[in-house]
């Protein structure tokens, strides 16, 4: 089955008037995700587009976290009260900044912050391309900041 991406769908919203919300939203409801697993279907498409070869467990083990666990925070299944956590596995794969933001505010967290100086530290990883979370961890210590991989993960 199709599902049109949230590019062409927002094209489409350019020409939609208020009186024809109803008729948008049940016409596309097949490409519209539901509210409870936003995130999920966000993260899937990013991934997707991004390269068809990496899967879930692929993106797991550059985030430093088992499958099962990485699967279920992605499928919802498991909700993660750290960030951080969410964080890692935007950047094993390969999110852009805006892409993350989204993630993370679909997922209930803020975004990173760019007045936040450690936040600013993983945006200027990220916009450098530095997909490493090892590497963005020697980035955080070297300015004294918490590391986005805690010795005391349990997800490991």
């Amino acid at each position: 089955m199709y599902r049109r991406p949230t590019d062409e769908l927002d094209n489409i919203l350019k020409d939609v008037k208020p009186s024809q919300l109803d008729d948008y939203i049940s016409g596309n409801m097949s490409d519209m995700a539901d509210d409870e697993r936003s995130f999920y279907y966000y993260f899937k498409s990013v991934i997707e587009q991004k390269d068809h070869r990496t899967g879930i467990r692929d993106i797991c083990t550059f985030a430093g976290m088992s499958e099962t666990y990485g699967s279920k925070l992605i499928r919802q299944e498991k909700h993660a009260s750290d960030r951080d956590l969410i964080l890692r596995l935007c950047i094993a794969g390969r999110f852009t900044l805006a892409e993350i933001n989204k993630a993370l505010k679909l997922y209930g967290f803020n975004g990173l912050y760019s007045k936040n100086r450690r936040d600013a530290c993983i945006i200027v990883a990220v916009n450098n391309r530095i997909y490493d979370i090892y590497k963005i961890d020697e980035i955080l210590a070297e300015h004294g900041f918490g590391k986005l991989c805690k010795h005391s993960d349990q997800d490991i």
